[in-house]
């Protein structure tokens, strides 16, 4: 039941992610040299909806797939960790044209080279795993 239940919201992502052009690399240069608001637009509307349904799913007490409630946990805020993290993040994102959920989106829809970029996220998470120890947090 998982499985079909992730599998339809991967499904309504991808062609969400589609129809918008949040996957065209033109896009996302527009938004990097804000000459366009249009992927901004994208943003902004997912971060209400999603602020909105989770506060929604947590009021009315829903559970999640796992039988536990929905709930959030805050992060601590760590300014020198967050600006360099996203720095790295927003720095692939340009050059490559995508960020971790749309390799998939773009993998579907028959680019295959980002095969390669999802290869190179991969190896960069488990390394990431190996070395996590011994960095600053």
């Amino acid at each position: 039941m998982k499985n079909l239940a992730y599998t339809l919201v991967g499904i309504v992502f991808g062609i969400t992610m589609t129809k918008s052009e949040a996957i065209s690399w033109y896009r996302i240069i527009e938004m990097f040299r804000f000459e366009s608001f249009h992927m901004y637009g994208i943003i902004g509307v997912a971060v209400v909806l999603s602020a909105l349904l989770l506060f929604i799913l947590k009021r009315k007490k829903f559970k999640t797939l796992e039988g536990g409630f929905v709930e959030h946990k805050g992060m601590e805020l760590r300014p020198k960790r967050h600006i360099l993290a996203g720095s790295i993040f927003g720095l692939g994102w340009a050059l490559l044209g995508a960020c971790p959920g749309p390799i998939y989106v773009l993998i579907g829809n028959g680019f295959l080279i980002m095969g390669v970029v999802l290869i190179g996220a991969v190896f960069g998470t488990y390394l990431y795993g190996l070395w996590m120890d011994k960095l600053p947090h």
